[in-house]
């Protein structure tokens, strides 16, 4: 779940390990983007696509949204636990600090500098130098895969980026999407390859941990995508399949599958 097309990362991420998996992707198109929402009434839209996707009798429920894991996971894991596991998404500010080089952390203006994220650097990364860069209008442009846009959003993250950093934290799902222009954006000429660190990978093996199913990347390609938009059964947003992940999870019906 999540307002727009962020969950693509994590769910391509399920769909890789376990190819025969059946995946709901529940869409807030009425009410995105959420970062600008006040947490109350993001919490209120979370949970209202969150409700729809329960609805499908789910396994778990991945929140595939780092702005909707700080202000509503709680009140998404008090509504649907211990039914349905709710898996978080958390910036991969753990796995960076621990290569010990400075490294920045790339966020809405809404995940920059709240108390959720410097929680994460207190608890993980003291005496490692962090730069939070704000990276305003960027996840907008990738919603809308707005190529100017996202030249410029990108860009302009990339100079509020400290040359001497060697990891970038990718810390909204929307990123995950721009790996490689993020990567050529902030590559200083001769400094080492840059390490950019994302979370759909560990949160689709979370998903599955939770579940007490296993990875299974060479199962057969039987799994479903059903899209809800608001609640309503729908295809994915076209500007989705401008990336690999959306092109990936391209929308097979289950009764076109049966």
């Amino acid at each position: 779940m999540d307002s727009g097309i962020g969950l693509l990362a994590a769910s391509a991420a399920v769909r890789r390990l376990r190819p025969d998996a059946d995946l709901v992707l529940s869409f807030d198109p009425e009410g995105m983007p959420w970062g600008p929402r006040t947490p109350e009434d993001l919490t209120s839209r979370a949970l209202a696509v969150a409700e729809a996707a329960a609805a499908r009798r789910p396994e778990a429920l991945i929140v595939g949204c780092n702005t909707a894991t700080v202000h509503s996971l709680p009140a998404l894991r008090a509504h649907l636990e211990p039914g349905i596991p709710v898996i978080g998404t958390v910036p991969a500010i753990k796995p960076a600090a621990a290569g010990g080089g400075p490294f920045a952390i790339w966020a809405t203006p809404a995940t920059t500098g709240s108390a959720y994220q410097r929680g994460l650097i207190e608890d993980f990364a003291v005496g490692v130098p962090v730069t939070e860069v704000p990276c305003w209008g960027l996840a907008e442009a990738v919603e809308h895969a707005d190529q100017a846009a996202i030249d410029a959003a990108v860009t302009a993250a990339a100079e509020l980026t400290p040359d001497d950093v060697t990891t970038v934290v990718l810390g909204c799902t929307h990123y995950e999407l721009l790996t490689e222009r993020i990567r050529a954006a902030v590559q200083r000429p001769g400094a080492a390859p840059l390490v950019l660190h994302g979370s759909a990978g560990a949160v689709a093996a979370q998903a599955l941990r939770r579940i007490g199913a296993r990875p299974a990347p060479d199962a057969p390609a039987t799994g479903t995508v059903t899209v809800l938009l608001n609640g309503r059964e729908g295809e994915l947003p076209e500007p989705a399949l401008t990336y690999a992940e959306g092109r990936l999870l391209r929308t097979v019906s289950p009764a076109a599958s049966q």
